[in-house]
């Protein structure tokens, strides 16, 4: 017999601007809670985040405001560095952001007195999205709609540059793939690049377009993800160039589970006053078990918990 109940939980961090990014960081950062930055029209703000389900003493959602940066422009999309430690004195705040103006920040901040701002300059159309090397945090990658990726050093000089057929969507470092690194393009192909080389080692094909986010699964690197058209896809690069499932989907955005490699999410893209975020298990690939809706005037999270 299935049981019909519903767990319901309602989050609300308020935000004094218009919410385009919101990204946890997903390195560990030396405390319990988990560091949580949104980006804004003007403002990334920082801060620390539980959950009641992470602890019992904590009602629903706690969230501490450590800082607010003036970023000055709209943020398109941000990025952790391993190198942000809450465990450490001075404390180390370090992100990098892609703005609407089509220039990277690295941001580095001990969230007291001491704040740092490096402009790196370079694409000449909108980044899609960057992500720093995992292990060490000394370099930043990042595709553009420019049909490049870049390869960046802490000091803001070009270290790599890889020409694209057409717009860059996606770009993932994996951590125990040091010397590779992962690129989707919306003409639906994702390719993977040594890094010693400069050269393309494996290609993918999701045979159609357009391709609009990929992710390669943390905990599972022969596993690939996207979302192309109107489908979710997966690969087991081991097995073909292209792709072993396929579900209809209406969303922008695919990324795996940092803990489970059945497990996966697609949502909208930033921008709509509501969305919603589906999360999918292999096993069951027929039912939705958690429907999330958000406002991005209030960084606002709703979830309903359903049965699998």
């Amino acid at each position: 017999m299935q049981d019909d109940t519903q767990r319901t939980a309602t989050y609300t961090v308020p935000c004094d601007d218009y919410v385009h990014v919101v990204e946890f960081s997903p390195f560990d950062c030396g405390s319990a809670a988990s560091l949580l930055a949104y980006g804004g029209n003007l403002y990334v703000v920082v801060g620390t985040c539980r959950f009641q389900e992470e602890d019992v003493d904590v009602e629903g959602v706690e969230f501490n405001t450590l800082w607010i940066f003036h970023h000055g422009v709209r943020v398109d999309c941000l990025a952790w560095s391993p190198e942000s430690r809450l465990d450490h004195l001075p404390q180390v705040i370090r992100f990098c952001t892609a703005a609407a103006d089509c220039k990277l920040r690295l941001v580095t901040s001990d969230a007291k007195d001491r704040h740092e701002v490096k402009v790196i300059e370079g694409h000449t159309s909108y980044v899609n999205q960057l992500v720093f090397e995992p292990t060490e945090g000394k370099q930043i990658a990042s595709v553009s709609d420019d049909h490049t990726c870049r390869i960046w050093d802490l000091d803001g000089n070009e270290a790599a540059v890889f020409r694209l057929r057409s717009p860059g969507t996606s770009v993932c470092w994996h951590p125990e793939e040091m010397y590779k690194l992962m690129v989707a393009e919306k003409r639906g192909i994702i390719r993977f690049y040594d890094l010693v080389t400069q050269q393309a080692v494996l290609s993918l094909d999701s045979g159609q377009v357009p391709l609009m986010s990929a992710d390669w699964c943390l905990t599972n690197t022969i596993k690939v993800g996207a979302v192309v058209g109107t489908n979710w896809v997966i690969w087991d690069i081991t097995r073909s160039s292209y792709p072993q499932e396929k579900r209809p989907v209406h969303a922008g955005i695919f990324r795996w589970s940092r803990a489970n490699e059945n497990l996966f999410s697609t949502t909208d893209f930033p921008g709509k006053i509501s969305s919603q975020l589906l999360v999918h298990h292999l096993g069951h690939p027929q039912v939705c078990p958690l429907l999330i809706d958000f406002s991005v005037d209030g960084c606002i999270l709703q979830s309903r918990q359903m049965h699998i």
